[in-house]
């Protein structure tokens, strides 16, 4: 790969930024000051330093994020705050994406990736990649609920919801519960709780397949996947 490839790709600016970076003698290949910006390295082979900083090149990257509420999971939007917003530049330099989305007033785990195949295979209904959600309900769930959800509810649009698995915390005026479902249709957890006569006041997303959210982190805060977490979601497809 060109050198001055490389670092553009790495957020280390344009090329011709890069092209300064290297007249001002701020880059080393195996210790050496390179001037020549379409010099040929091997990332994996050679020690790039930018100011004396470790060059590690990296194609795809995976964050975990805390969604808050009030902002929307989209790459880009003209009014709303997204998701991407709350990347730093040099995360958004690798242009990530949401897999999947979650609704504006949700919060809960959302990964981001500019890895295509993984988030593909991550949302392929064939997948069957189980979600669950922890939600706070106005009405009373009941062992019927638990029933219906089971096999299936009737949204508004006449479709049927796969299975999905609802698990009462507190049963009362004000419930509380864990549904575990492997679809994403639009505002379906909600949806299927309208569908039995029952509101969602607060709702959060808990996992995605393996991948379960850090709960250290804050709302809007995100991090790295760990190789481990990695590793657990490309072998759970």
């Amino acid at each position: 790969m060109r050198l001055d490839k490389l670092l553009a790709n790495m957020g280390y600016g344009s090329r011709k930024e890069v092209k300064q970076l290297l007249k001002q003698k701020a880059v080393t290949v195996d210790g050496n000051y390179v001037k020549d910006a379409a010099l040929h390295v091997d990332p994996d082979q050679q020690i790039v330093t930018v100011y004396g900083e470790r060059v590690i090149y990296t194609e795809f990257v995976y964050f975990m994020m805390n969604k808050p509420p009030g902002v929307i999971s989209a790459t880009e939007d003209l009014r709303d705050e997204t998701v991407i917003d709350l990347l730093e530049p040099l995360h958004q330099h690798f242009q990530p994406f949401p897999v999947g989305r979650l609704d504006k007033d949700t919060e809960g785990l959302l990964l981001l990736t500019n890895d295509g195949v993984l988030a593909h295979n991550l949302l392929s209904p064939k997948k069957h990649v189980p979600k669950v959600y922890y939600a706070q309900i106005d009405g009373v769930v009941t062992a019927d609920d638990v029933e219906k959800f089971a096999v299936g509810v009737e949204l508004d649009d006449g479709y049927v919801t796969k299975p999905g698995k609802l698990v009462i915390v507190t049963s009362a005026q004000q419930s509380e519960i864990e549904l575990t479902i492997q679809e994403g249709k639009f505002h379906q957890v909600k949806r299927m709780f309208e569908a039995v006569g029952k509101h969602v006041t607060y709702l959060k997303r808990l996992s995605m397949g393996p991948l379960k959210l850090d709960d250290r982190l804050a709302l809007g805060e995100y991090r790295a996947l760990t190789p481990e977490e990695l590793e657990l979601l490309q072998h759970s497809q």
